[in-house]
């Protein structure tokens, strides 16, 4: 092997120990119904006009907010059953339209995150933001929330966030997290992972370790593309299994159930595969369906393309075949993780309450404090 394709190897190893271990475009979010997030968005709906309702009738069964590159929001929603909706943002309205509709909004004042709130003529209105902050030193910093239940309920914004790693965070991007109130950190990495790139913490941000893989794993790249599914496979179901991702995701639950922690960002390097179950147990466990859970999973790939385009283009094609695996999201990967649980517990609900060590009492602090209806 030359010296060019010896270094490309060790390149590729380095970012392979990241871990071996939706909607479904970039900045589209689902709605967060009724509760307004935990920061207070600028101004948004606060002078927007309530019509008397039913009490909890939420009647939006999709809504998404994308921020285009231009600084335009597109917003789109379903409601079935009323008549019109307005949208409302920095507490005037910009956009009018039926039951379902899309329409672009221009011309906003900056801010850190704009929220929109969707009003419809009957009914309880909506609160929803484009997902990604739009961080420029973690692409795959986004809402946790925003997730429509199966008994109609929604997971709330502002409150959960999933991330990639800190490190490369920008002083900027570290001053609109303290603004927007990240208060907790918490890092789901490998000692080796976190002494080679330490997170920037937010100022007043608590910062929690909870090692998943629970040792420093040597982040060799498998010798061929077909070996390296078969890693992540065995990673994922690790995950489910593995003593140390059990204690890191009790612990995880714990701190999601409880509001003095809000907001919280948890991640592991790339936030996709740790960081990816991580989310995925957390919906399933508040109600989101398996479709939806899969987008939020998959939805990686999008806000990591660009990353994952430049680490490729450095490798040499063969060594790049045996990368991408790696660096993917794919279906079989978190579906290998929900088999495990089948496999290891019965049942999702079994997994929770045998495998994580969750009493009723708890998950119901869980979705108390997380779901709104």
């Amino acid at each position: 092997m030359n010296s060019h394709s010896t270094a490309a190897v060790l390149t590729a190893r380095r970012i392979a120990v990241s871990f071996v271990a939706t909607v479904s475009a970039v900045g589209v979010t689902a709605p967060l119904a009724a509760a307004d997030p935990l920061v207070v968005p600028n101004g948004a709906g606060q002078h927007a006009p309530r019509t008397p309702s039913v009490a909890h009738e939420i009647l939006f069964t999709d809504a998404t907010v994308t921020q285009q590159k231009d600084g335009s929001f597109t917003v789109s929603w379903k409601a079935p059953g009323v008549g019109s909706v307005t949208v409302y943002a920095d507490g005037r309205p910009v956009a009018h339209g039926g039951s379902k509709a899309t329409v672009t909004v221009r011309g906003l004042p900056a801010a850190d995150r704009q929220w929109f709130r969707l009003v419809p003529d009957r009914g309880d209105p909506l609160t929803l933001a484009d997902r990604s902050l739009h961080l420029e030193g973690a692409a795959n910093f986004r809402d946790a929330g925003g997730y429509r239940t199966t008994d109609g309920r929604w997971v709330k914004m502002g409150v959960l966030y999933r991330t990639n790693s800190l490190h490369a965070l920008t002083d900027a991007d570290l001053g609109k997290l303290q603004r927007l109130g990240i208060r907790t950190d918490f890092d789901l990495r490998t000692p080796g992972e976190r002494a080679k790139n330490p997170d920037r913490v937010p100022a007043g941000a608590r910062y929690v370790v909870a090692d998943v893989i629970g040792q420093n794993d040597p982040g060799e790249l498998p010798p061929t593309p077909e070996a390296s599914v078969q890693k992540q496979l065995e990673g994922y179901r690790w995950v489910v299994s593995r003593p140390s991702a059990i204690s890191a995701y009790h612990a995880l639950f714990g701190y999601a159930a409880d509001p003095g922690s809000y907001g919280l960002a948890y991640h592991c390097e790339s936030g996709k595969d740790r960081t990816g179950w991580a989310s995925a147990a957390l919906l399933t466990a508040l109600g989101v369906d398996r479709d939806t859970v899969m987008r939020d999973y998959l939805a990686s790939n999008d806000y990591l393309a660009a990353d994952n385009a430049a680490k490729l283009a450095e490798q040499p094609p063969e060594v790049a075949a045996r990368l991408k695996p790696i660096l993917d999201t794919r279906a079989e990967y978190l579906n290998a993780a929900f088999d495990e649980v089948k496999a290891r517990f019965g049942s999702f609900d079994g997994y929770l309450r045998d495998g994580l060590g969750l009493s009723a009492r708890d998950l119901a602090r869980l979705r108390e404090a997380l779901l709104t209806d």
